[in-house]
């Protein structure tokens, strides 16, 4: 037995992967700027969660803190902790809040949790009788009734002369329910209960918008904005033409090229016929991977009320999935391209800059949040700057 002879170099891993997502951290970078500008006289904050939606929270959380980014938001403990490491001195609000034995990870990492509960509240308080003075931010509820503690509690909160002297938010926040719909009577509902909610927390920093509520205009800003999906080339607003750069490129290697007759079936279920002779390109890529399912050309529910199922990029051309997805191949229909225009080992454009995010989530019926956190753990990543 002898030593494998060759050194792999990062580059040579990412060549042959067979899923490989390239981040370009100059549009994300500029769709931050793009979004503090739009955030007016308002601070605008970065959203990291969920790995950086799925591009690599290290590498993501530093471009946007040398960018300029001093506020950001995370799911959880964990990732704030990795978090610290990229953006030293930024203020890091923990979304998921702080429970029993979390509180030392907080302290030592500098976190701020967000409290969102009674349940929360009540541990906090109890800390602070133990350890001192700490920063936190509250959430409260104006409609979304998701997370956030009841309004009215919140503002008698903000009254009680009997808390302690060491609770002191430095962040009093709330979430737009129906953001993404401009014209939605709910925004201006939530507005109006959020000013009641900010009033109350006269001097502390006020937060209601996230990507879509900065498209919303300035009475929406106030102190701070929380801008996410659009920070990563994502729709923010329905109907509205997307004026940000896309930042994730997914593709994924073509295993075979192989010819088919007309008659014959493809893939499980015999979900698609061949109507005529055909030239598929199958590519290692599938569900497992974040490809997801419903983006088969049939064989799948969603099919049935949308006759489109999702397509790729490749060879200058758009090229539909052929049949139904599976868990680690997608099939895809290259017969109307130039004889020899793909070969094995070419990589077909899954989502990026000629396969737009949203527009690939239509076809699967979700949202472009959902394919881009999606991706597994099995794809390779690289970053790149400056990339026209």
């Amino acid at each position: 037995m002898t030593d494998f002879p060759i050194p792999f170099e990062d580059d040579d891993v990412f060549a042959s992967a067979g899923l490989r997502l390239t981040v370009d951290l100059t549009a994300l970078t500029e769709n931050w700027r793009d979004m503090a500008r739009r955030s007016g006289a308002a601070r605008a904050a970065a959203v990291v969660k969920a790995d950086a939606y799925g591009t690599g929270i290290e590498d993501a959380g530093e471009a946007l803190y040398m960018a300029g980014a001093r506020d950001f938001f995370v799911a959880t403990v964990d990732e704030g902790v990795t978090l610290r490491l990229y953006a030293p001195e930024a203020r890091i609000f923990v979304l998921s809040g702080i429970w029993p034995g979390t509180e030392r990870r907080f302290f030592e990492n500098d976190l701020v949790p967000v409290i969102s509960s009674d349940e929360q509240l009540a541990f906090w308080m109890a800390v602070l009788a133990d350890y001192g003075d700490f920063p936190c931010a509250l959430q409260v509820d104006t409609g979304f009734n998701r997370l956030g503690l009841h309004m009215d509690d919140a503002i008698a909160l903000a009254d009680d002369v009997s808390r302690p002297a060491s609770f002191a938010p430095v962040l009093v926040m709330s979430h737009l329910a129906c953001g993404d719909e401009p014209s939605h009577a709910m925004n201006r509902q939530q507005l109006e209960s959020f000013r009641r909610v900010s009033a109350a927390y006269e001097g502390i920093d006020s937060s209601l918008a996230a990507s879509a509520g900065v498209f919303l205009g300035e009475d929406y800003h106030f102190d701070l904005t929380r801008p996410g999906i659009a920070l990563y080339g994502g729709e923010a607003v329905c109907g509205l033409a997307n004026p940000m750069r896309p930042v994730a490129t997914a593709e994924a290697r073509i295993i075979q090229v192989r010819s088919v007759e007309a008659g014959e079936t493809v893939s499980y279920g015999r979900a698609l016929q061949l109507h005529r002779r055909s030239r598929l390109a199958i590519a290692s890529a599938g569900y497992a991977d974040g490809y997801m399912r419903g983006l088969s050309s049939g064989g799948v529910p969603l099919r049935q009320a949308v006759p489109q199922g999702g397509q790729g990029f490749i060879a200058g051309h758009k090229v539909p999935v052929a049949g139904r997805i599976t868990m680690d191949l997608t099939i895809f229909d290259i017969t109307d391209l130039p004889d020899n225009a793909v070969r094995a080992g070419d990589y077909v454009e899954l989502f990026g800059k000629n396969m737009p995010l949203d527009d690939v989530a239509r076809a699967a019926g979700t949202i472009g949040y959902e394919i881009l956190t999606s991706m597994g753990l099995r794809h390779e990543r690289r970053y790149v700057v400056d990339e026209e």
